[in-house]
């Protein structure tokens, strides 16, 4: 392998993409492999308000195995071709190349991080898994503002997401440990993953 990977999972809002940026490796991001709009596979939400719509915390609504074809293929070639995905609009909007240059590690970070862990690590490619968690009201605050900011949907349709991911928090996070993720505050994962970083560097 020519690298290995550093996984950030965690609750959306927790703050991986940002942490992502800061630790300042290159990055997957791995909500580039949800399906678009349109899928006949897309799971629906069932019960409540926002019932009848496409349920896009649910797993089945995105491509782990893309997700694990792009991280494979950049550990053992350092390259891949990976989707471009555009939230607003429910779709994949083309396609781009991730080149690490060289680099020994990468991040690959997004709400449904944790399913590739156990896959990552039967196979060699685990540098480290993380669940970055934070309090659920600001977890909760930081969604709503992004989301809102974005224009990802109508306004009423995240603040009634935003509540059940809030009531939904601490079993997102009982099940990223279960599946092998480190529990850590943002600068915890940051402290630990720059200190992988600098170990795996050439002096």
């Amino acid at each position: 392998m020519r690298a290995r990977v550093i996984v950030l999972a965690g609750p959306s809002g927790a703050g991986k993409s940002r942490l992502a940026e800061r630790i300042g490796l290159p990055i997957l991001r791995l909500d580039d492999f949800y399906k678009s709009a349109g899928d006949p596979t897309l799971p629906l939400i069932r019960e409540g308000a926002n019932a009848g719509l496409v349920d896009w915390d649910d797993p089945r609504s995105w491509v782990l195995e893309d997700a694990v074809a792009a991280m494979t293929e950049l550990c053992r070639t350092g390259h891949a071709e990976v989707p471009i995905y555009d939230i607003a609009h429910d779709g994949r909007c083309g396609v781009r190349t991730l080149d690490l240059a060289g680099g020994p590690l990468f991040v690959a970070e997004g709400i449904f991080a944790q399913e590739v862990v156990p896959v990552a690590r039967e196979a060699g490619l685990l540098a480290a898994a993380y669940c970055v968690r934070q309090h659920p009201l600001v977890t909760f605050w930081r969604r709503l503002t992004r989301d809102l900011r974005e224009h990802r949907k109508p306004p009423l349709v995240l603040v009634r997401r935003g509540l059940a991911l809030l009531r939904d928090q601490r079993r997102v996070v009982d099940h990223a440990v279960a599946l092998g993720c480190v529990p850590v505050t943002p600068e915890e994962a940051l402290a630990a993953s720059r200190e992988l970083a600098a170990a795996a560097t050439p002096r």
